[in-house]
Protein backbone atom coordinates (compact mmCIF):
# COMPACT_ATOMS: atom_id res chain seq x y z
CA UNK A 1 0.00 0.00 0.00
CA UNK A 2 3.15 2.18 0.79
CA UNK A 3 4.48 1.50 -2.33
CA UNK A 4 0.95 2.36 -4.52
CA UNK A 5 0.36 5.68 -2.29
CA UNK A 6 3.53 7.44 -3.34
CA UNK A 7 2.71 6.06 -6.90
CA UNK A 8 -0.36 7.82 -6.88
CA UNK A 9 0.95 11.11 -5.22
CA UNK A 10 3.79 11.04 -8.02
CA UNK A 11 1.49 10.80 -10.78
CA UNK A 12 -1.42 13.42 -9.46
CA UNK A 13 -1.09 16.79 -10.27
CA UNK A 14 -3.73 17.95 -7.88
CA UNK A 15 -4.41 16.76 -4.23
CA UNK A 16 -5.87 13.56 -3.42
CA UNK A 17 -8.05 13.05 -0.81
CA UNK A 18 -7.71 10.79 2.48
CA UNK A 19 -11.39 9.37 1.66
CA UNK A 20 -10.39 8.26 -1.71
CA UNK A 21 -7.17 6.79 -0.94
CA UNK A 22 -9.54 4.79 2.42
CA UNK A 23 -11.83 3.76 -0.41
CA UNK A 24 -8.74 2.55 -2.93
CA UNK A 25 -7.20 0.62 -0.86
CA UNK A 26 -9.99 -0.03 1.99
CA UNK A 27 -8.34 0.67 4.49
CA UNK A 28 -8.95 3.23 7.66
CA UNK A 29 -7.92 7.36 7.51
CA UNK A 30 -5.43 6.23 10.26
CA UNK A 31 -3.73 4.07 8.32
CA UNK A 32 -3.33 6.11 5.67
CA UNK A 33 -2.27 9.18 7.51
CA UNK A 34 0.54 6.39 8.90
CA UNK A 35 1.60 5.98 5.62
CA UNK A 36 1.88 9.57 4.93
CA UNK A 37 3.88 10.15 7.80
CA UNK A 38 6.18 7.12 7.14
CA UNK A 39 6.88 9.13 3.63
CA UNK A 40 7.24 11.99 5.29
CA UNK A 41 9.75 11.15 7.86
CA UNK A 42 11.86 9.17 5.04
CA UNK A 43 12.31 13.06 3.54
CA UNK A 44 8.79 13.39 1.06
CA UNK A 45 7.70 17.12 0.83
CA UNK A 46 3.72 16.31 1.43
CA UNK A 47 1.40 18.71 1.35
CA UNK A 48 -2.06 17.93 3.90
CA UNK A 49 -4.33 20.53 2.83
CA UNK A 50 -7.85 20.65 5.45
CA UNK A 51 -10.92 19.40 2.68
CA UNK A 52 -8.45 18.73 0.09
CA UNK A 53 -5.87 15.74 0.97
CA UNK A 54 -2.19 15.21 0.63
CA UNK A 55 0.00 16.45 -2.17
CA UNK A 56 3.95 15.66 -3.04
CA UNK A 57 5.48 19.12 -3.59
CA UNK A 58 8.43 17.83 -5.62
CA UNK A 59 10.39 15.09 -6.43
CA UNK A 60 13.79 14.28 -4.50
CA UNK A 61 16.43 12.54 -4.11
CA UNK A 62 15.44 9.53 -2.00
CA UNK A 63 16.61 6.20 -2.33
CA UNK A 64 13.96 3.76 -0.60
CA UNK A 65 12.52 0.23 -1.20
CA UNK A 66 9.36 1.88 -1.61
CA UNK A 67 10.44 4.72 -3.78
CA UNK A 68 12.57 2.60 -5.85
CA UNK A 69 8.90 -0.14 -6.31
CA UNK A 70 7.05 3.50 -7.22
CA UNK A 71 9.34 4.13 -10.38
CA UNK A 72 9.26 0.89 -11.76
CA UNK A 73 7.06 0.42 -15.22
CA UNK A 74 8.03 -3.00 -16.35
CA UNK A 75 8.51 -6.47 -15.17
CA UNK A 76 12.15 -6.30 -14.19
CA UNK A 77 12.77 -4.75 -10.52
CA UNK A 78 9.23 -5.74 -9.20
CA UNK A 79 10.87 -7.51 -6.24
CA UNK A 80 13.18 -4.96 -4.91
CA UNK A 81 16.07 -5.89 -2.10
CA UNK A 82 17.22 -2.80 -0.90
CA UNK A 83 20.03 -1.74 1.54
CA UNK A 84 21.33 1.82 3.00
CA UNK A 85 24.75 0.58 2.97
CA UNK A 86 26.04 -3.22 1.86
CA UNK A 87 29.43 -5.16 0.48
CA UNK A 88 28.56 -5.13 -2.63
CA UNK A 89 25.04 -5.76 -4.49
CA UNK A 90 26.82 -8.57 -6.78
CA UNK A 91 27.38 -10.60 -3.70
CA UNK A 92 24.07 -9.92 -2.06
CA UNK A 93 22.19 -10.89 -5.80
CA UNK A 94 23.90 -14.24 -5.99
CA UNK A 95 23.33 -15.50 -2.40
CA UNK A 96 19.36 -14.36 -3.41
CA UNK A 97 20.06 -16.36 -6.50
CA UNK A 98 21.31 -19.62 -4.66
CA UNK A 99 18.08 -19.22 -2.64
CA UNK A 100 15.82 -19.14 -5.60
CA UNK A 101 15.24 -15.19 -5.94
CA UNK A 102 13.26 -15.01 -9.10
CA UNK A 103 14.06 -13.15 -12.90
CA UNK A 104 14.47 -9.76 -12.23
CA UNK A 105 15.01 -9.20 -8.95
CA UNK A 106 16.60 -6.28 -7.71
CA UNK A 107 19.41 -5.69 -5.31
CA UNK A 108 20.58 -1.71 -4.66
CA UNK A 109 22.12 0.36 -2.14
CA UNK A 110 22.48 3.72 -1.27
CA UNK A 111 26.26 3.08 -0.70
CA UNK A 112 28.67 -0.34 -0.51
CA UNK A 113 31.72 -0.47 0.99
CA UNK A 114 33.50 -3.84 -1.19
CA UNK A 115 32.60 -2.86 -4.38
CA UNK A 116 33.97 -4.29 -7.35
CA UNK A 117 35.05 -3.68 -11.23
CA UNK A 118 36.38 -5.81 -13.79
CA UNK A 119 39.42 -7.48 -13.25
CA UNK A 120 39.19 -6.86 -9.20
CA UNK A 121 39.09 -2.92 -9.38
CA UNK A 122 37.48 -1.23 -6.40
CA UNK A 123 35.05 1.41 -7.20
CA UNK A 124 34.12 4.52 -5.48
CA UNK A 125 31.23 4.48 -2.86
CA UNK A 126 30.04 7.74 -0.62
CA UNK A 127 26.52 7.41 0.96
CA UNK A 128 23.73 9.62 -1.15
CA UNK A 129 25.40 10.02 -4.57
CA UNK A 130 25.69 7.10 -6.77
CA UNK A 131 23.64 3.85 -8.33
CA UNK A 132 24.42 0.95 -6.79
CA UNK A 133 22.50 -2.47 -8.41
CA UNK A 134 22.26 -5.73 -9.74
CA UNK A 135 19.68 -7.71 -11.22
CA UNK A 136 18.85 -11.47 -11.18
CA UNK A 137 18.45 -13.01 -14.29
CA UNK A 138 17.99 -16.68 -15.34
CA UNK A 139 18.27 -16.91 -18.84
CA UNK A 140 17.89 -19.81 -20.90
CA UNK A 141 20.72 -19.66 -23.40
CA UNK A 142 24.55 -21.40 -23.01
CA UNK A 143 26.82 -20.00 -20.59
CA UNK A 144 29.18 -19.51 -23.53
CA UNK A 145 26.50 -16.75 -24.54
CA UNK A 146 26.56 -14.89 -21.02
CA UNK A 147 29.06 -12.39 -21.51
CA UNK A 148 27.02 -10.55 -24.26
CA UNK A 149 24.65 -9.76 -21.77
CA UNK A 150 27.26 -7.43 -20.26
CA UNK A 151 26.83 -5.43 -23.97
CA UNK A 152 22.79 -5.28 -23.70
CA UNK A 153 23.73 -4.06 -20.19
CA UNK A 154 25.53 -1.04 -21.86
CA UNK A 155 23.02 0.15 -23.87
CA UNK A 156 19.83 0.08 -21.38
CA UNK A 157 22.78 2.34 -19.12
CA UNK A 158 23.31 4.99 -22.02
CA UNK A 159 19.13 4.92 -23.06
CA UNK A 160 18.30 5.10 -19.62
CA UNK A 161 20.63 8.01 -18.75
CA UNK A 162 19.40 9.69 -22.28
CA UNK A 163 15.39 9.40 -21.34
CA UNK A 164 15.89 11.17 -17.81
CA UNK A 165 18.87 13.30 -18.52
CA UNK A 166 18.69 14.44 -21.75
CA UNK A 167 22.66 13.57 -22.10
CA UNK A 168 23.81 11.18 -24.83
CA UNK A 169 26.77 9.28 -23.44
CA UNK A 170 28.69 6.44 -25.59
CA UNK A 171 29.61 3.20 -24.85
CA UNK A 172 33.59 2.23 -25.19
CA UNK A 173 33.35 -1.30 -25.88
CA UNK A 174 32.43 -3.63 -24.44
CA UNK A 175 30.49 -2.32 -21.93
CA UNK A 176 31.89 1.45 -20.13
CA UNK A 177 29.69 4.44 -20.82
CA UNK A 178 31.41 7.46 -21.69
CA UNK A 179 30.96 11.29 -21.58
CA UNK A 180 33.14 13.30 -22.31
CA UNK A 181 35.87 11.13 -22.82
CA UNK A 182 35.61 9.78 -19.43
CA UNK A 183 33.69 7.05 -17.67
CA UNK A 184 30.16 7.57 -16.27
CA UNK A 185 29.10 3.67 -14.99
CA UNK A 186 30.80 0.15 -15.08
CA UNK A 187 29.00 -2.93 -15.44
CA UNK A 188 30.35 -6.55 -13.91
CA UNK A 189 28.05 -9.38 -14.94
CA UNK A 190 28.61 -12.83 -13.31
CA UNK A 191 27.11 -15.67 -13.23
CA UNK A 192 26.57 -19.74 -11.71
CA UNK A 193 26.55 -22.51 -14.67
CA UNK A 194 27.19 -25.75 -15.41
CA UNK A 195 28.34 -27.17 -19.01
CA UNK A 196 25.05 -27.33 -20.66
CA UNK A 197 23.21 -24.48 -18.65
CA UNK A 198 22.64 -21.58 -16.38
CA UNK A 199 21.45 -21.17 -13.28
CA UNK A 200 22.02 -17.39 -13.52
CA UNK A 201 23.53 -14.51 -14.17
CA UNK A 202 23.61 -11.14 -12.20
CA UNK A 203 24.27 -7.93 -13.90
CA UNK A 204 25.93 -5.38 -11.56
CA UNK A 205 25.96 -1.80 -12.71
CA UNK A 206 27.44 1.41 -11.12
CA UNK A 207 26.65 5.04 -12.03
CA UNK A 208 28.35 8.06 -10.95
CA UNK A 209 25.49 10.37 -10.78
CA UNK A 210 25.64 13.07 -8.08
CA UNK A 211 29.22 13.49 -7.34
CA UNK A 212 30.94 16.96 -7.60
CA UNK A 213 34.02 16.02 -7.38
CA UNK A 214 36.58 13.14 -7.83
CA UNK A 215 40.42 11.75 -5.90
CA UNK A 216 42.99 13.31 -8.03
CA UNK A 217 43.97 9.57 -9.66
CA UNK A 218 41.02 9.28 -11.54
CA UNK A 219 40.14 12.91 -12.01
CA UNK A 220 40.97 12.79 -15.60
CA UNK A 221 38.93 9.38 -16.44
CA UNK A 222 36.00 9.25 -14.59
CA UNK A 223 33.24 11.77 -14.44
CA UNK A 224 29.45 12.09 -12.86
CA UNK A 225 25.91 12.99 -14.48
CA UNK A 226 26.22 16.03 -12.37
CA UNK A 227 29.23 17.56 -13.52
CA UNK A 228 28.31 16.28 -17.53
CA UNK A 229 24.63 18.40 -16.95
CA UNK A 230 25.00 20.87 -14.02
CA UNK A 231 22.27 19.62 -12.61
CA UNK A 232 21.13 17.14 -9.83
CA UNK A 233 19.65 13.36 -10.48
CA UNK A 234 16.77 11.62 -9.09
CA UNK A 235 18.61 7.78 -9.11
CA UNK A 236 15.14 6.30 -8.47
CA UNK A 237 14.15 7.44 -11.40
CA UNK A 238 17.31 6.67 -13.44
CA UNK A 239 16.77 2.98 -11.95
CA UNK A 240 13.51 2.61 -13.47
CA UNK A 241 14.60 4.23 -16.22
CA UNK A 242 17.83 1.64 -17.04
CA UNK A 243 15.73 -1.41 -16.03
CA UNK A 244 12.89 -0.48 -18.48
CA UNK A 245 15.77 -0.27 -21.14
CA UNK A 246 17.48 -3.47 -20.42
CA UNK A 247 13.82 -5.25 -20.42
CA UNK A 248 13.38 -4.29 -24.10
CA UNK A 249 16.67 -5.25 -25.16
CA UNK A 250 17.01 -8.30 -23.33
CA UNK A 251 13.83 -9.38 -24.86
CA UNK A 252 15.44 -8.79 -27.99
CA UNK A 253 19.02 -10.62 -27.01
CA UNK A 254 16.66 -13.52 -25.76
CA UNK A 255 14.57 -14.03 -28.85
CA UNK A 256 17.96 -14.74 -31.41
CA UNK A 257 20.02 -16.03 -28.95
CA UNK A 258 23.11 -13.29 -29.52
CA UNK A 259 23.08 -9.63 -30.79
CA UNK A 260 22.12 -9.70 -34.28
CA UNK A 261 19.25 -7.53 -33.79
CA UNK A 262 20.77 -5.01 -31.66
CA UNK A 263 24.42 -4.64 -33.55
CA UNK A 264 23.37 -1.55 -35.76
CA UNK A 265 21.91 0.43 -32.33
CA UNK A 266 25.45 -0.95 -30.31
CA UNK A 267 27.78 0.04 -33.49
CA UNK A 268 25.93 3.71 -33.58
CA UNK A 269 26.75 4.63 -30.19
CA UNK A 270 30.43 2.92 -30.09
CA UNK A 271 32.76 5.56 -29.07
CA UNK A 272 35.22 2.93 -30.51
CA UNK A 273 33.84 2.40 -34.14
CA UNK A 274 36.12 3.84 -36.64
CA UNK A 275 39.03 4.69 -34.44
CA UNK A 276 42.50 3.22 -34.17
CA UNK A 277 42.67 1.71 -30.78
CA UNK A 278 45.29 -0.37 -28.92
CA UNK A 279 44.32 -3.89 -28.01
CA UNK A 280 46.10 -4.61 -24.30
CA UNK A 281 46.18 -8.66 -23.93
CA UNK A 282 47.81 -10.84 -21.31
CA UNK A 283 50.40 -11.26 -23.81
CA UNK A 284 50.92 -8.02 -25.32
CA UNK A 285 49.14 -5.33 -27.25
CA UNK A 286 48.81 -4.53 -30.76
CA UNK A 287 47.01 -1.73 -32.89
CA UNK A 288 44.39 -1.58 -35.83
CA UNK A 289 41.40 0.22 -35.98
CA UNK A 290 37.94 -0.75 -34.63
CA UNK A 291 34.89 -1.63 -36.88
CA UNK A 292 32.54 -2.48 -34.53
CA UNK A 293 31.06 -5.62 -33.07
CA UNK A 294 29.35 -8.73 -34.52
CA UNK A 295 26.32 -10.64 -33.42
CA UNK A 296 28.57 -12.75 -30.80
CA UNK A 297 29.48 -9.01 -29.33
CA UNK A 298 33.23 -9.58 -30.37
CA UNK A 299 34.85 -6.51 -31.66
CA UNK A 300 36.42 -6.69 -34.87
CA UNK A 301 39.64 -4.63 -35.28
CA UNK A 302 40.84 -4.46 -38.92
CA UNK A 303 44.52 -4.90 -39.02
CA UNK A 304 47.13 -2.62 -40.80
CA UNK A 305 47.25 -5.55 -43.30
CA UNK A 306 43.65 -6.08 -43.75
CA UNK A 307 43.65 -9.04 -41.41
CA UNK A 308 39.98 -8.84 -39.30
CA UNK A 309 40.90 -9.98 -35.86
CA UNK A 310 37.98 -10.92 -33.16
CA UNK A 311 38.44 -9.66 -29.98
CA UNK A 312 36.69 -11.14 -26.80
CA UNK A 313 35.90 -9.21 -23.93
CA UNK A 314 37.12 -10.74 -20.65
CA UNK A 315 41.04 -10.28 -19.18
CA UNK A 316 41.24 -7.91 -22.93
CA UNK A 317 41.34 -3.31 -22.39
CA UNK A 318 40.58 -1.48 -25.72
CA UNK A 319 42.25 2.23 -25.36
CA UNK A 320 42.51 4.93 -28.08
CA UNK A 321 45.89 5.79 -29.46
CA UNK A 322 46.16 8.65 -27.19
CA UNK A 323 44.43 7.89 -24.00
CA UNK A 324 41.17 6.10 -22.19
CA UNK A 325 38.62 6.74 -25.61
Amino acid sequence: MKTEILKLLKESDESISGQELCQRFHVSRTAVWKVIRQLQEEGYQIEAVRNKGYHLLESCDIMTKTEIESCIRGQFGRVVDFHESIDSTNLRARRLAEEGAGSGTLVAADTQEAGRGRRGRSWISPPGKNIFMSLILRPDILPAKASMLTLVAALAVRDGIESVTGLSPVIKWPNDIVSSGKKLCGILTEMSAELEGIHYVVVGIGINVNLEEFPQEVRDTATSLFLETGGKVVRSQLIAAVLEAFEHYYEEFISQGDLSRLISVYNKNMVNAGKEVRILEPTGEYKGRALGINEKGELLVEMPDGEVRHVISGEVSVRGIYGYV
